[in-house]
């Protein structure tokens, strides 16, 4: 959500500013309803003032013993002229809220302009992109040769673009989750966070997913509850209407769930295999800052979920999205890609945004500043995807004979050295 004053105050240029990110502001509509509104305002002051002249004229003359109908008939009407201004006021008010709830975030001044993915900048690379002395396979081919990923028995109890893990796969998965939560609460400064996996319509509101992108959620039928399509929303909404005390600022919070996406609006992109799935598991990393530190923090939170792929020996690139790429909601969004062998290409594996106070207005998230109450700005990124690491690890980690080597920092918690057919569904 926007602050309408300074919208009004600085029109052109947030015009502008959206148009970089390819939405088109009416100026001249906006322009004509403000204008509609603050005439009415005028017209209630100035009607007021007149009534409570004329309210001490009917006074004066009730005590003078004087006829006062006409005089009472006359604030009268005044009276409902009043109301009949009240409620257009309240109509624009509501026209100005629901258009400003559809109104995307304004993009940061360091964001470069662009139109789509194409323009987004590369910012940075890590990692050696590993060398085969045979042909790499993709892990759509791995999983379900070493018994350890089945996409038909998945199609047939649920449907398409679902996964069925078995043996090692499946606590790859979970080793996966542990490594990264332990990670982020003892060397990153988290605090884990369990939420609720099912969310009100209020909390998809504030983060900005409704009204918007509603067709890209699964609803509960009957229930005002949705499944969470990220931890990104039950977390942030955790301090909804609620002002929070400066000295805790900032709170870093993790928190896994697993995540439910139609992907409507995705096209048939990524049909094969785990990369796009309607369910998949990821830690999220959410981040509740002062205003003038939360682009430091937009650094820090960016550097932990790297170095969640630097542990794990994972090559990988920082892209910074061009306007006509970043999120709705957010101001800046770092993108971290990771490389796949099997597929020959980066795909995004964590986006790390920073919604400035976009997120915080419409979920009432405040800070006291003094005497005075401010905005928080809201910050959060994957830490990571947990499906597309498991994929990458796959990918990058396969041996000649069709095993798969486990990355040293995951050994604890899976157990395992390498993965092999005999760790899959016998």
């Amino acid at each position: 959500m926007h602050d309408l004053s300074y919208f009004r105050s600085n029109l052109d240029a947030v015009a502008q500013r959206l148009a970089d990110r390819g939405f088109s502001l009416d100026v001249e509509v906006f322009r004509a309803a403000d204008s509609k509104r603050r005439a009415a305002v005028t017209e209630i002051e100035a009607l007021k003032a007149r009534r409570n002249v004329e309210s001490q004229e009917i006074g004066k003359k009730k005590k003078a013993g004087e006829d006062t109908e006409a005089l009472q008939a006359a604030v009268r009407e005044i009276g409902e002229r009043i109301t009949s201004l009240d409620e257009q006021v309240k109509a624009v008010d509501e026209e100005f809220r629901l258009t400003l709830a559809g109104i995307p975030n304004l993009p940061h001044e360091s964001v470069p302009k662009g139109k789509s993915e194409a323009d987004n900048v590369e910012v940075s690379k890590w990692g050696t992109i590993p060398q085969f002395d045979f042909e790499p396979k993709s892990h759509w081919d791995l999983g379900p040769e070493l018994g350890i990923l089945d996409f038909e028995r998945a199609t047939k109890i649920t449907g398409a673009r679902f996964a069925v893990y078995f043996g090692l796969g499946a606590k790859l998965e979970r080793a996966l989750i542990n490594f990264m939560l332990d990670l982020h609460t003892k060397e990153h400064g988290y605090t884990e966070v369990l939420p609720p996996f099912l969310i009100n319509s209020a909390s998809l509101f504030g983060t900005g997913q409704l009204p918007k992108f509603a067709e890209d959620l699964f609803h509960c039928e009957g229930w005002d509850l949705w499944l969470a399509p990220t931890a990104e929303v039950p977390v942030t909404n955790l301090f909804r209407d609620e002002t929070l005390d400066i000295d805790r600022l900032p709170i870093r919070l993790t928190a896994y769930t697993p995540c439910f996406r139609s992907e409507a609006g995705s096209y048939g992109r990524d049909v094969r295999g785990i990369i796009r799935q309607h369910q998949f598991q990821k830690v999220e990393l959410v981040v509740f800052s002062k205003p003038d530190d939360s682009y430091a923090e937009h650094e820090r939170l960016t550097r932990c979920a790297e170095e969640v792929l630097e542990k794990l020996g994972l090559p990988y690139r920082r892209m910074l999205l061009c306007a006509g790429d970043t999120g709705f909601s957010s101001a800046k969004t770092y993108d971290l890609e990771v490389w796949l062998p099997g597929q020959k290409t980066y795909k995004e594996i964590s986006s790390c945004s920073n919604f400035e106070s976009f997120q915080a207005r419409r979920a009432s998230i405040r800070y006291r500043a003094g005497k005075k109450n401010e905005f928080v700005h809201t910050l959060n990124g994957s830490g990571l995807a947990v499906g597309r690491t498991w994929l990458a690890i796959i990918e990058n980690y396969q041996q000649k004979d069709g095993s798969v080597l486990v990355p040293e920092a995951l050994r604890q918690f899976l157990g395992a050295e390498v993965i092999t057919r005999d760790g899959g569904l016998k």
